[in-house]
């Protein structure tokens, strides 16, 4: 069984800087493909970043574009989640999620029911 736990959402103002962390363990962490979701209140989750096992390929939703970097430790099993330049919009629970098979051929890497295992949540809030 995956177990991911994320880590480091808080309360921040517009424009700062936060990097949020989801550390798995349960499965060998190279062949995992690993995504951030976020879900703002009254609104359905949405799709953030992923990156593949290697760290070599990445894909961001338009509106963080620019601004969030996704990246991976394979060596401490976790997968990181920069975000700069912080603005309201961005406040949301935000998951990590995870799936231990090829996904991206498929152009399905943005889509919930792509990911098999996934976190509880860290809240991050951005107030002006």
């Amino acid at each position: 069984q995956v177990q991911l736990v994320e880590s480091g959402g808080g309360l921040v103002q517009a424009g700062d800087s936060l990097r949020l962390s989801c550390a798995a363990s349960g499965r060998t962490f190279t062949s995992g493909t690993m995504a951030w979701f976020r879900q703002a209140p009254g609104k359905a989750r949405e799709f953030v970043a992923t990156i593949s096992g290697s760290g070599g390929t990445t894909y961001y939703a338009d509106s963080v574009k620019g601004r969030f970097t996704i990246s991976r430790n394979n060596a401490r099993n976790t997968v990181y989640l920069q975000m700069n330049s912080l603005k309201l919009e961005d406040t949301a629970v935000y998951y990590c999620a995870a799936v231990f098979r090829p996904i991206f051929y498929s152009g399905r890497y943005d889509q919930n029911g792509a990911y098999d295992y996934w976190g509880q949540g860290t809240q991050v809030t951005v107030s002006s």
